[in-house]
């Protein structure tokens, strides 16, 4: 079992900028690490993936906004946010595979003025 605890969500107003960040009770080497989100209404959609050799993937709508990284000595995956729109407003999961997947219990990240 893996127990991801996430943090650093919140209000933001378009244009602003957030970090969020994951902290795994178990080790994240050779684990897939990643961060998906859902806005009221709509499924689960990917934001981006990030294996522990830094190989990452994100989806084409926060290309070039988001950006993805793990600290392996402390068991973290984070993922910062700039040039926030409205349609990134969501709430935002951590995600952890390696023998199986696990959840976090979702951070919400709300961009309005």
């Amino acid at each position: 079992q893996v127990q991801l605890v996430e943090s650093g969500g919140g209000l933001v107003q378009p244009g602003g900028s957030l970090r969020l960040s994951c902290a795994a009770s178990r080790s994240i080497f050779n684990a897939i690490m990643g961060w998906y989100r859902q806005a009221p209404g709509k499924e689960r959609e990917l934001v981006a993936t990030i294996t522990t050799g830094g190989l990452s993937n994100y989806a084409d709508s926060v290309k070039g906004r988001f950006t993805i990284f793990t600290d392996n000595a402390k068991n973290t995956v984070s993922l910062q946010m700039n040039s926030l729109k409205p349609e990134d407003t969501a709430v935002y999961y951590c995600y952890y595979r390696r023998a199986a997947a696990y959840w976090g219990q979702g951070a919400q990240v709300t961009v309005s003025s």
